[in-house]
């Protein structure tokens, strides 16, 4: 089976390649899956390049997500010819992940592919929209609904803002998306933003701890200063989910939202979540993520491609979602 495999040598750097190698070397799990596509994720960058600390062993296989069909299963949730996905668990960090034609997981991992989505949109979709599903889930949960005003999306053209913008769309909000590149601006109204904020706008960390009530809810990607200036811009009762550090993982910021608008922080893990959450996440995608809005973000690549695809997105030079033929 072909695989990209990354490698360390003596002096501790890291190297990427497609390689073909033997299905015996798959790790341990009871269910192997025929992987048809993958995705690429910051965290994938990390894996394909130095690790980020995130690869324990090597040589190793990366891919973080990956959609196929069951090969073979030990377990009786599963039998040859389902439709899975995989996000998460630390697959493609510790255990080997999807950048290869089979892989072998544990059955708990892994969720049925909900009815209306292929792989290939299944991995458009990917980490990235998952946490973008369960960020607009939680900010529905604390109550933001349409009515209550605009909800900013920040890093939107990324894959998380993205998938994050054209759900919120769909789902009647008004959309502000967050950018620092402007010829972002037609493919972000494209996915339904109604206003293009220029990242400059909230780059800058400001004394106040409190600005003018501006949104009702926000979708944050990025931390650091931007994400501490956003909470100062919080309408009373307003929420904050915070998916991401993009900017940095400080925090420079005061309780004073907190306790004078009653601003809610809502911390976003997709790596961990439980299997019900996941199955309602992925539901929620099926049916409030417009199929055509999907396909204007995908970037198609193969195996070969992905050395450069994964430098890349540590640089925040990949838009959209990238879509991985295994086989190609």
């Amino acid at each position: 089976m072909r695989a990209l495999v990354v490698e360390k040598n003596d002096e501790g750097q890291t190297s990427a390649s497609v390689q073909d190698i033997e299905e015996s070397r798959l790790p341990e799990g009871n269910v192997t899956v025929a992987v048809e596509y993958s995705t690429v994720n910051y965290k994938d960058g990390l894996c394909v390049g130095p690790g980020g600390g995130l690869v324990r062993t090597y040589p190793h296989v990366p891919g973080i997500d990956f959609a196929g069909t069951v090969e073979a299963s030990d377990d009786d949730r599963y039998k040859p010819g389902d439709k899975v996905v995989l996000t998460g668990w630390r697959v493609g960090e510790v255990h080997w992940g999807g950048y290869a034609e089979k892989a072998r997981l544990n059955a708990d991992w892994l969720v049925p592919l909900p009815d209306g989505l292929s792989t290939r949109q299944a991995m458009a979709v990917g980490t990235a929209g998952i946490t973008a599903m369960l960020a607009v889930m939680a900010l529905q949960d604390h109550g933001v609904s349409p009515d209550k005003g605009e909800v900013l999306v920040t890093g939107a053209a990324g894959g998380v803002g993205s998938v994050a913008t054209a759900i919120l769309a769909n789902l009647g909000y008004e959309v502000a998306g967050v950018t620092g590149r402007p010829e972002t601006a037609d493919y972000l109204t494209g996915l339904g933003a109604s206003k293009i904020v220029p990242r400059a706008d909230l780059a800058e960390t400001v004394k106040r701890p409190l600005e003018a009530e501006a949104w009702a809810g926000c979708v944050d990607a990025v931390g650091g200063a931007m994400l501490a200036r956003v909470l100062g811009q919080m309408k009373y009762g307003g929420s904050v989910a915070a998916v991401g550090l993009a900017g940095g993982a400080g925090l420079p910021a005061t309780v004073i939202p907190f306790l004078l608008r009653g601003v809610n922080l809502l911390g976003i893990d997709s790596v961990m979540q439980p299997f019900e959450n996941r199955v309602r996440a992925w539901n929620r995608i099926a049916n409030d993520l417009p199929m055509d809005k999907l396909e204007a973000m995908i970037v198609e690549a193969g195996l070969g491609d992905l050395p450069k695809l994964g430098a890349d997105i540590l640089k925040g030079q990949v838009r959209g979602r990238v879509v991985v033929d295994v086989s190609a």
